[in-house]
């Protein structure tokens, strides 16, 4: 931790935390900044080219699409965003609780990650999505049922390697409670794995928030949200493209950018992953 403090931090780190920042700047106020009321129709100006009334174009009910992924941006990011606290939270504390406890517990909660890493992410989440239904609410509940495994995962390695530290032994020496030991002392310890991990999955969860989305059982037309913009843009590629490539273009933009940053922040706490790479 003290290495980290006085090492200087890359120009690439702040210029990828810069537009991270600068991204959920303008999703917070993506009402604000829309030309356009994002669901509102004009059939006069259905599938209209790029102008400088409308920078993208309209689409398929003559709405803004400028507006629409501003609107859809909100969406999807703040969702991705909730979908990694909420799996993070819950994995997390599995993984705490089976690697300090070890035992029977251990065993219980391992045993369910098992069953739940046993399929495919994407396959999982469409299951779930399939049997609860579009919506939302309903597929961001089926992310989570399929991203919470990882989090548990490595805050299950990591707390067993930790728990037999000096200072652990110190802490219930000097008369320190179980859940003390573990919200002061463990978790701070372990946490820079778990931020790693959720900072490399915001791109992962948009990808597969969209995914759903786009297959018909995430978020239902007209909610504006960049999965189901693609899917209903492509309908109309061949006679107007941009519905479907802005907001396909916007969002592997916003990706890489995540993307990226989640290297820049792996690299800064866990040095070895920059040493390994320069070799």
């Amino acid at each position: 931790m003290t290495d980290m403090h006085h090492r200087k931090l890359p120009k690439m780190f702040w210029t990828l935390a810069f537009l991270s920042a600068l991204i959920l700047l303008i999703t917070l106020f993506s009402a604000q900044l829309a030309p356009y009321d994002p669901y509102a129709t004009d059939p006069q100006l259905i599938l209209k080219g790029p102008s400088a009334e409308h920078l993208l174009g309209t689409d398929n009910y003559g709405r803004d699409i400028l507006s629409r992924i501003l609107a859809g941006g909100k969406t999807s990011i703040f969702a991705a965003l909730f979908i990694i606290f909420a799996a993070g939270s819950i994995g997390s504390l599995i993984g705490v609780l089976a690697g300090y406890y070890r035992g029977r517990m251990d065993s219980l909660l391992m045993r369910t990650t098992d069953i739940f890493q046993a399929f495919p992410d994407i396959v999982l989440a469409i299951a779930v999505a399939g049997v609860l239904g579009g919506g939302l609410f309903n597929a961001v509940l089926a992310l989570i049922a399929t991203a919470w495994t990882q989090y548990a995962r490595i805050a299950r390695s990591a707390t067993i390697a930790v728990k037999e530290e000096t200072y652990i032994h110190a802490a219930r020496l000097s008369g320190c409670d179980d859940a003390r030991i573990l919200i002061l002392h463990i978790l701070p310890n372990i946490a820079g794995p778990l931020i790693v991990t959720a900072v490399l999955q915001v791109s992962i969860m948009m990808m597969g928030l969209a995914g759903l989305s786009y297959l018909g059982i995430g978020i239902k037309i007209p909610e504006a949200e960049w999965g189901a913009m693609i899917s209903e843009g492509q309908k109309y590629l061949q006679q107007a493209p941009w519905a479907a490539l802005a907001p396909s273009g916007v969002m592997v933009a916003v990706m890489m950018v995540f993307n990226m940053f989640g290297d820049q922040v792996r690299d800064l706490l866990d040095p070895k992953t920059r040493e390994n790479r320069v070799q």
